[in-house]
């Protein structure tokens, strides 16, 4: 079917004001939301069971290490293909195909589990094929939402969407521990666990991709916008690439937008994985438990900031965004600082809930001022940056901690406090209106 150019998503208008019930309303983002809201918990269920599984298989933490960098370096590297892609056929049909190749993988896992045939080169394989699709599915999911709804109802929209990813992220792992344990009880030397937990978590990932897929299938086509030239030919995706990135650096704006966003990944992301366990564990009396209490109300700020977005809108975000950013900056000082846990959870939550209302008003930024034609190959930047600093913060941030675990939160928030001002002091940021 040949792609039309659209101006505005074919949605029937609504009242100003934008609230969690409007884009609820409008059937194929309910129906983008229900399945994707099962696939992120299923994906939690999954993320729980092969780490457990390959430790269980193997004993070997290498073996998990490369089992995990196998996913994850090729769906960074893919995500800039993902969006050319994504920005020539339309997103529904990326997100179709990716979830059926994943459905695939994950019942074939549960088959092999059963029947207790698994071996490391399976799920090494499987882990490659995962990364790659992932590197397509995730710009198409980003770029679908402002293709289904109208702009007056997006940051909403994007809130609910996010929100419920970030709901599976606290409930998905809790479910997925505890399923694993059930059938773990009475594992000894003599007569260790079977795989029967992990299997069923498999399921349920499996199970959850299904839900996708037919939600998927239910939606309406939404019509695409063309590019300016129908090329075709892997040349020809490769040129768009490169129109991508000349477009964005290009546009002063879009640029430091990026640059925001990759400074506030390099400098949070690694201090929040790496460095919170290891302050759990030697400073917190409650050790492990304190763990769980300081994730869980990261995760929980998370889920109130994407609702705060949903229902407070605004539009000056050239004055919020580097405002809460220094805000991260004393609440990273404090936190380095503390060895009270629940200061120290009370700041995670702040922390979560600036981070999960800065991540959607920039999303949705992005979103409405990025040419239709152009919106997969710009989110996928976005993705890139965030997905591809991940491992360089991470080693940066276990490099500062021998040296001292005090002085990686410090140093983040003092950094993200120079990052705000920098931000702030620029005229064209402060302009920054949604």
């Amino acid at each position: 079917m040949e792609a039309t150019r659209v101006s505005q998503p074919s949605v029937t208008a609504r009242p100003a004001g934008s609230s969690l019930r409007n884009p609820l309303a409008l059937r194929d983002f309910r129906l983008l939301w229900i399945g994707q809201s099962a696939s992120s918990l299923g994906d939690q269920f999954m993320m729980i069971a092969l780490p457990w599984f390959v430790l269980q298989l193997t004993g070997d933490p290498l073996a998990l290490g490369i089992t995990l960098a196998l996913q994850g370096i090729p769906r960074a590297l893919f995500m800039l293909l993902g969006g050319a892609i994504t920005d020539r056929v339309p997103s529904r049909t990326v997100m179709l195909v990716s979830d059926l190749i994943r459905l695939a993988i994950t019942a074939l896992m549960a088959v092999l589990m059963f029947a207790g045939q698994v071996q490391m080169w399976m799920l090494y394989a499987g882990a490659l094929i995962f990364g790659l699709v992932s590197g397509f599915f995730t710009p198409a999911a980003t770029a679908i939402v402002p293709r289904l709804v109208d702009k007056e109802n997006l940051q909403a929209a994007n809130g609910i969407f996010q929100g419920s990813a970030q709901l599976s992220v606290f409930v998905g792992p809790l479910l997925a521990g505890g399923l694993i344990a059930l059938f773990s009880n009475g594992a000894s030397a003599d007569a260790p666990a079977t795989f029967t937990g992990i299997t069923l978590c498999v399921i349920v990932d499996a199970l959850s991709f299904l839900a996708s897929v037919l939600t998927l299938w239910m939606m309406r086509s939404q019509p695409l916008p063309c590019a300016s030239e129908p090329a075709k030919g892997v040349r020809s995706v490769l040129a768009s690439i490169r129109e991508g990135l000349g477009s964005v650096w290009r546009d002063p704006m879009l640029r430091m937008i990026l640059v925001l966003i990759a400074g506030m990944s390099l400098l949070f992301t690694g201090p929040l994985l790496v460095g919170i366990p290891v302050l759990a564990n030697e400073r917190l009396p409650e050790g492990a438990a304190a763990y769980g209490l300081l994730m869980s109300g990261y995760a929980g700020g998370n889920i109130l900031g994407y609702l705060l977005s949903s229902t407070l809108r605004t539009r000056r975000v050239g004055i919020i965004g580097p405002l809460l950013m220094a805000i991260f900056g004393v609440a990273a000082v404090l936190f380095g600082l503390s060895a009270s846990t629940w200061l120290d959870v009370a700041v995670l939550v702040l922390l979560g809930a600036g981070t999960g209302y800065l991540a959607i008003i920039f999303i949705t930024w992005l979103q409405t001022h990025t040419p239709e034609d152009m919106l997969g190959r710009m989110m996928s930047l976005v993705l890139f940056f965030v997905n591809g600093l991940v491992p360089v913060s991470q080693a940066l941030s276990g490099a500062i901690i021998k040296l001292s675990l005090s002085g990686l939160f410090v140093g983040a928030g003092a950094s993200m406090l120079l990052l705000s001002l920098c931000a702030g002091a620029n005229r064209q940021v402060r302009a920054l209106e949604l």
